[in-house]
C-alpha cells in the first residue's frame, strides 16, 4: 500500500513539473496491459478448475451473492434518482456528437446472449467474461463427469501457475499506477474540475453515499456484523488500484488476490468476482441514471418521481448487461433517456460530455463496482458461515 502511494504521488508530480516527458506514461500501459492479457485466461481456468472440483454446497452463497449485486446496484439507481432530484443539473450541449448505443433493453439482452454462446476462444481472447464464464462452467462440469484424476490435476496446476504470473504482475502495481497518474495529470491537469464540477460533484457523491452508506447497510442486514473494516479493506485494497486503472477487466486478478487473503473459498470466489465484473455495477446506474436526468432537466422535461424511479429499474437493467457493449455505461445513456423521448442525437452529445469527464468519471465508477465485487462476494461467505453455526 506504501508503495503504491508512493508511485502515485511522484506520478502526480511528474506530471505537473514535466508533462512533456511521455515515456513515462508507459509504464501506466505496461501494467493495465499485461492484467488485461492474463486476466481472461486466468478466469477461464480458475472458474472450470473449481468447478471440477466442487463438492457442493456453493448453491447457497450464489444466490445470495447474485442477490447481493443485483439489490446493491438497484439502491445505487434510486440514490442517484434522489441526488439528481436535490441538486439538477445542467448540461451544455455540443454539435457534432457521435457514436452507436443500443436502441433498448431488448438490444443489450441480444448482445448479452449473443456474447454467452461465443466461441470460448474467441471470449477469451476479446475479454468477453459473460462468455468465459458460460463456457468455463460448461467445461468445468464436463471434466467433473468425464475427467480422470490426472487431467483435474493439470487444470488445477495451470490455474495455479496463471495465479502466481498474477501475482508476480502486481509487484509491479507502484510503477503501474506511476505512469497511470502521470498520463492523467499531464493530459486533464486541473481543469476538468472547473469546467463540470458540479456535475462530477452529483456523480462522485451518490457514488461515495452508495458504496460508504447503503453497501455497508446492506452487508449489516445480511451478516448482522460491522461492515466497514472489510469495507476499507476492499476500498484500499480494490478500489484504489480499479480507480487508476479504469477496467474492471484488469482488476479481477487483484480482486481474486483479495479474497485469497480474506480466505475465502477458492472454488466461490472464482465465480463470484468474475461474474461481479459483469451485473454487480453500482457505479454505472449512478452514471446512467444521473446523465439520464440531467438531459431531461437541460430540456426542460418535466420528470415525475415515479418516472424517475422506473429509470432507476431501467438503469440497472441496462448496467446489468453492459460489459458486452463497447463504451461501457456512457452507450447506455441513449437507452435510458429513450425513455423520456429525447432523440438519440441529443442524448450521444450527453454520452460526448460524459467521455470529457471519463478520466474523473470512469476511475470512481471502476473503483467502486470493483471493490464491490470483493465486498459482496466475503458478505456472501460470511452470511454462509453464520448459518452454518
Amino acid at each position: 500500500m506504501l508503495r503504491i502511494l508512493c508511485g502515485l504521488v511522484i506520478g502526480a508530480v511528474l506530471g505537473l513539473v514535466v508533462p512533456q516527458w511521455t515515456g513515462i506514461g508507459i509504464l501506466g500501459h505496461i501494467f493495465v496491459s499485461a492484467l488485461k492479457a492474463i486476466a481472461p485466461i486466468l478466469v477461464a481456468f480458475l472458474v472450470a478448475s473449481s468447478i471440477s472440483k466442487a463438492q457442493g454446497g456453493l448453491g447457497p452463497r450464489f444466490r445470495t451473492v447474485i442477490v447481493l449485486y443485483i439489490t446493491a446496484t438497484l439502491v445505487a439507481a434510486a440514490v442517484a434518482v434522489a441526488g439528481s432530484f436535490l441538486f439538477p443539473v445542467n448540461l451544455s450541449f455540443q454539435e457534432g456528437a457521435e457514436g452507436t448505443a443500443p436502441g433498448g433493453l431488448t438490444d443489450i439482452f441480444m448482445n448479452l446472449l449473443s456474447n454467452m454462446v461465443m466461441n470460448p476462444f474467441q471470449a477469451v481472447a476479446t475479454a468477453n467474461y459473460i462468455g468465459i464464464l458460460f463456457w468455463a462452467v460448461i467445461i468445468g462440469f464436463g471434466l467433473k463427469m468425464v475427467a480422470g484424476e490426472g487431467t483435474l490435476k493439470v487444470i488445477s496446476d495451470i490455474a495455479e501457475v496463471l495465479t502466481t504470473a498474477v501475482k508476480w504482475i502486481i509487484q509491479f502495481a507502484p510503477f503501474g499506477v506511476l505512469g497511470l497518474v502521470f498520463t492523467a495529470v499531464s493530459e486533464s491537469g486541473l481543469d476538468i474540475f472547473t469546467t463540470y464540477g458540479r456535475l462530477l460533484l452529483i456523480l462522485v457523491g451518490c457514488m461515495l453515499v452508495s458504496v460508504l452508506i447503503f453497501n455497508p447497510l446492506i452487508s449489516f442486514i445480511a451478516t448482522g456484523r460491522n461492515p466497514y473494516p472489510l469495507l476499507f479493506t476492499c476500498l484500499k485494497d480494490s478500489g484504489l488500484n480499479a480507480f487508476f486503472t479504469r477496467s474492471s477487466a484488469a482488476n479481477i486478478p487483484i480482486n481474486m488476490e483479495l479474497c485469497r487473503k480474506l480466505n475465502i473459498e477458492e472454488d466461490f470466489y472464482s465465480v463470484s468476482i468474475p461474474l461481479g465484473a459483469t451485473i454487480n455495477m453500482n457505479g454505472a446506474a449512478v452514471t446512467i441514471t444521473v446523465m439520464s436526468l440531467a438531459t431531461a432537466n437541460t430540456l426542460g422535461i418535466e420528470v415525475s418521481f415515479v418516472s424517475a424511479l422506473v429509470l432507476s429499474v431501467i438503469a440497472t437493467l441496462g448496467a446489468c448487461g453492459a460489459s458486452g457493449v463497447a463504451g461501457g455505461s456512457l452507450l447506455l445513456i441513449p437507452m435510458a433517456c429513450s425513455f423520456f423521448g429525447i432523440s438519440n442525437d441529443i442524448a450521444m452529445q450527453t454520452v460526448a460530455i460524459g467521455f470529457i469527464i471519463g478520466v474523473i468519471q470512469d476511475s470512481v465508477e471502476t473503483a467502486v463496482n470493483s471493490s464491490g465485487d470483493v465486498f459482496f462476494t466475503a458478505t456472501a461467505e460470511r452470511r454462509a458461515l453464520r448459518r452454518k453455526k
